[in-house]
């Protein structure tokens, strides 16, 4: 069971650039890369580089977005508009629209994926076949 103590250390948990390009599998050029887009803004202590929980729980939903494909102006937009104070629900409308508008895009490409490989094993079957008649014939 965790106390008023717990709570405090968790909330208090810092990570450096290192940790958190380790954790993640990204390097820390990468990190700063999101720092000079305007996503990610660590706390400084002097000239080193100090993230919050916040910041943790920022990169990974900037690494899951571009995993399904959102742009980077796409996640800062999702990201500026979250609100602790208000349960964030604008985040979510906009997070859901642009959610649902890359689905839209990826099973269009899916299907369009789909006809290819079936023009291609069909294009393979015909030149095996061809393949073999002149094998038969010589």
């Amino acid at each position: 069971m965790s106390g008023p103590k717990e709570a405090q250390q968790a909330a208090e948990l810092t990570y450096t650039i290192s940790e958190l390009a380790a954790e993640f599998g990204i390097t820390a050029r990468a990190i700063r890369f999101y720092e000079d887009q305007d996503l990610l803004q660590p706390e400084r202590d002097g000239i080193k580089r100090v993230y919050l929980r916040r910041d943790r729980g920022r990169l990974k939903l900037i690494l899951r977005g571009k995993r399904v494909g959102f742009s980077l102006s796409d996640i800062g937009e999702m990201l500026a508009l979250y609100d602790p104070n208000n349960e964030s629900r604008e985040q979510l409308k906009l997070t859901l629209g642009k959610s649902r508008d890359r689905l839209a895009i990826l099973r269009r490409q899916r299907q369009d994926i789909d006809e290819v490989i079936a023009e291609l094993e069909d294009g393979c079957r015909q030149i095996s076949d061809l393949m073999e008649t002149q094998t038969e014939t010589s």
